[in-house]
């Protein structure tokens, strides 16, 4: 184990270099601070209860930039986060790579003109939609949540944002349930996933 704090070679909101150390592995810390809770919300579901990483400054920074850094320097005007969980993530790496923010919601929620799209769950379908105006054409988009596990909302997502004409440089995303295979639904954009799950 290290003696003493090493400098973690990550950028903060604030412009300076952060010390998120001592840490061998960040991405073995990240997992240690997400709760694995077992038949939840059904027998047989193993739930990834990221509650403990939101409330661990060093683990929320350090989830942030990992998410935010594969897109610095590439002229991002805005990044997207989907209801509910992408507003946490997206809204902190709009502001790590100096974007702006927009939000995908479910029907009803929004008051101005709208634009939606239906995708399909596992038993039965589902809706989400954005302002009309919330993404201008040529728009360069980074779509942000939490988990990819099936792939469908973030397809959905990446959908609305292309009817208004937005251009997807990319997809970043917290946790990667890989046996769900959501990536194969999105073989047409840059995905990247901090953490990658079975």
């Amino acid at each position: 184990m290290l003696s003493k704090p090493t400098e973690c070679r990550l950028w903060c909101a604030s412009l300076v270099p952060c010390t998120l150390a001592p840490m061998h592995d960040p991405i073995a810390y990240l997992k240690s601070t997400i709760r694995d809770i077992p038949d939840f919300p059904q027998p047989g579901v193993l739930f990834r209860d990221i509650t403990p990483l939101l409330g661990s400054p060093r683990s929320l920074a350090l989830s942030i930039e990992l998410m935010a850094n594969p897109f610095r320097g590439r002229m991002v005007d805005l990044v997207v986060g989907a209801e509910s969980r992408g507003f946490i993530f997206g809204t902190a790496v709009a502001q790590a790579i100096s974007s702006g923010f927009q939000i995908v919601r479910k029907p009803g929620k929004l008051p101005f003109g709208k634009v939606s799209t239906t995708y399909q769950l596992e038993y039965g379908s589902g809706t989400l939609e954005m302002h009309i105006d919330a993404v201008a054409p040529g728009q360069r988009i980074v779509i942000c949540d939490d988990v990819l596990a099936t792939g469908g909302t973030m397809r959905a997502c990446i959908d609305l944002v292309r009817q208004l004409g937005g251009v997807i440089v990319g997809v970043a995303v917290l946790i990667e349930i890989e046996g769900l295979k959501g990536r194969d639904k999105l073989s047409d954009v840059d995905v990247h996933s901090v953490l990658k799950y079975d």
